[in-house]
């Protein structure tokens, strides 16, 4: 039996296991298995207006507060409720996206075009002698902004607050409130994280690391070797200490020494796939309980996120799995009891199509989530939807082979609830391959009768399966 090797279409295509396409159908620990659907949070509306940009703070006291802006509003979902905790009426523009970050019990937030935010509880208000800035992230003692106006437009600039105080934006060797410019490279600031003590800036092709020095420089930023950078202010995402992030011809893992490339199977495709004059536009977001970092991203052609990939941690595989999403976020439940379930449905018929061991049941317990494109927040905990995978291609240049049989292996209770498997051909490399014909699965395996020198199959599943394995059967049909 021959191990998936995950979506990989810049691969050879005669590699063993690998898929040159699947459709929702990612990377598990063990195998490939079929994408949850998006899922309503139970009794919570859409809000009025795209939302441009969500997060999930948590305070000192471990309480949390769900955000979501648009671009004239700023909202806390209260209970089911979208409580309006604007400080006034916001004046983003079509690319506006908010950023949020969490310094103690203070929740700041900064879209470029208004002053930076501030809220402990209820209402947000600006901060006083703030700058306003694209990025803001708390690192150390400071509130660490990048991208910034602070009168006059700095986009290669950054700014911290006062160290322990994230009111005061007032420059001082005293307080150590400070700002300066990253220019040793061209172009202006994209992106920004903190990972352990330090910050990181990231442009389109190149990054810094920046280290507390203490007074008068306060930060000192070294420039990262190599022509790496980031897309977009939403294509990076800390992943357990490390940084991944989405640069314009591949995509990184930042350790903290040097970026490393993780995505040369896919590398060319998504270029060929991808929209480059708005990749700026990609989201990326981890899903930590199960080791995966989705990436969304707008399709040739698109101008907003509207297809997704999904890339597993630790097996170094990939996936597909498209959804159009306005903002993501790992949305945090307040868990149901049983004496809750009526406020869900009044019969059992009638609850969420949600697995029983779904992060959705359990209280604290993250859920991937997502803004659809109707404004409405979703976690991805739903029922699986169709899914399906292309294989390589198998066969000889110099033997006609018959293929009699591909069976499947699949995790203990994992098998699909019905798949069919359709089978191409053609006798030479470089021509197009010929459809052949469509069988159910019966027993684990699909039986055909198919004589070529190349084969190639398509695989179509419900339920929710995971593959760990497939293997054809052969036998010669004769030689050149």
């Amino acid at each position: 039996m021959t191990p998936l090797l995950g979506f990989a279409p810049d691969l050879e295509a005669t590699t063993p296991g690998v898929l040159i396409d699947c459709d929702q159908f990612i990377p598990s620990e063990a195998g490939m298995e079929a994408a949850n659907s998006p899922q309503d949070v139970t009794g919570v509306s859409a809000l009025a207006d795209p939302c441009i940009g969500a997060g999930v703070i948590t305070k000192l006291d471990g309480t949390r507060r769900v955000l979501a802006g648009t671009t004239t509003h700023l909202y806390e979902l209260v209970s089911s409720t979208w409580t309006d905790r604007s400080a006034a009426t916001y004046t983003g523009g079509s690319d506006t996206r908010w950023s949020f970050a969490q310094f103690g019990d203070a929740t700041i937030a900064a879209n470029r075009a208004d002053t930076i935010q501030r809220s402990t509880a209820g209402a947000f208000a600006a901060i006083s002698g703030a700058p306003k800035a694209e990025i803001v992230f708390s690192v150390g003692t400071f509130v660490m902004a990048l991208n910034v106006n602070d009168g006059a437009d700095k986009p290669n600039g950054w700014h911290c607050c006062a160290s322990f105080d994230d009111t005061d934006w007032t420059e001082s060797v005293a307080t150590q409130c400070a700002s300066g410019q990253l220019v040793a490279t061209p172009g202006p600031i994209t992106a920004g994280a903190r990972q352990g003590e330090y910050a990181v800036a990231f442009k389109a092709k190149s990054m810094y690391i920046g280290q507390y020095v203490g007074a008068p420089t306060v930060w000192d930023w070294i420039p990262v070797p190599g022509e790496v950078g980031c897309v977009g202010k939403e294509a990076v995402v800390d992943v357990d200490g490390a940084l991944f992030f989405v640069g314009d011809d591949q995509f990184w893992v930042f350790d903290g020494t040097q970026p490393i490339p993780v995505g040369n199977q896919v590398r060319q495709w998504f270029a060929d796939n991808s929209d480059s004059a708005n990749l700026y536009k990609t989201k990326c977001v981890f899903e930590k309980q199960r080791n995966r970092v989705w990436v969304f991203y707008p399709s040739a052609g698109s101008t907003a996120c509207d297809s997704a990939l999904v890339y597993h941690l630790k097996t170094k595989q990939w996936g597909r799995a498209n959804r159009s999403v306005q903002a993501v976020l790992n949305f945090v439940s307040p868990g149901l009891f049983i004496d809750d379930l009526d406020t869900l449905s009044s019969t059992i018929d009638g609850l969420p199509d949600i697995p029983l061991d779904s992060p959705f049941w359990m209280a604290g317990a993250r859920a991937l989530a997502i803004f659809n494109s109707s404004n409405q927040l979703q976690t991805m905990t739903g029922e699986p939807e169709p899914s399906s995978f292309v294989t390589g291609d198998a066969g000889e240049d110099d033997m006609v082979t018959l293929l009699q049989q591909v069976r499947l292996r699949f995790a203990a209770g994992r098998a699909p609830a019905t798949a069919s498997c359709t089978v191409y051909r053609k006798m030479n490399s470089g021509e197009s391959y010929s459809v052949g014909t469509t069988s159910q699965m019966n027993d684990g395996k699909f039986d055909m009768l198919q004589a070529a020198r190349w084969h190639r199959a398509i695989v179509n599943m419900t339920g929710s399966p995971r593959v760990t394995g497939i293997r054809p059967r052969f036998e010669s049909a004769g030689e050149r």
